[in-house]
């Protein structure tokens, strides 16, 4: 089940182009368009599911399965110092996107904007995305 008007439908169904580092069944894990460390990504379930309160509880649990085997080999292979996992539901708590995901943001010691409720966003050239990318693909 997708919705024609949701983004991060259009990203799954590739009608939108993305920066994936996993995909199953199941998920698709992209990096963020607009990162707020290194190596930000989101996990988007291939359903559309509004939100935390509509998705399936078996694809929720999924999700976090998958968040904790990501946040190990992103950690391994980023060498960041710690991880926010991110999961907003509803306009007043900063979802943006109606579509469930799940951000992973690593966070580094050296970052100057380590207040994660008042990030900035990054600019990442296009070859600094593309070499974080193929460094986090990854199949488990």
């Amino acid at each position: 089940m997708r919705d024609e008007n949701c983004i991060f439908c259009k990203i799954i169904e590739g009608k939108i182009p993305s920066r994936t580092i996993y995909e199953d069944e199941d998920f698709k894990v992209i990096l963020d368009a607009n990162p707020a460390s290194k190596g930000h990504a989101l996990i988007l379930p291939k359903n559309h599911y509004a939100n935390v309160y509509e998705i399936d509880e078996e694809i929720f649990a999924k999700a976090a399965k998958l968040a904790k085997k990501l946040t190990a080999h992103m950690t391994k292979k980023l060498g960041c110092d710690g991880f926010n996992l991110l999961q907003n539901n509803g306009e007043v708590a900063g979802q943006t996107v109606f579509h469930f995901h799940m951000h992973l943001i690593p966070r580094y010691k050296s970052m100057k904007n380590n207040d994660l409720l008042n990030w900035t966003h990054l600019e990442l050239t296009d070859s600094q995305q593309d070499e974080i990318c193929e460094k986090l693909k990854c199949e488990f």
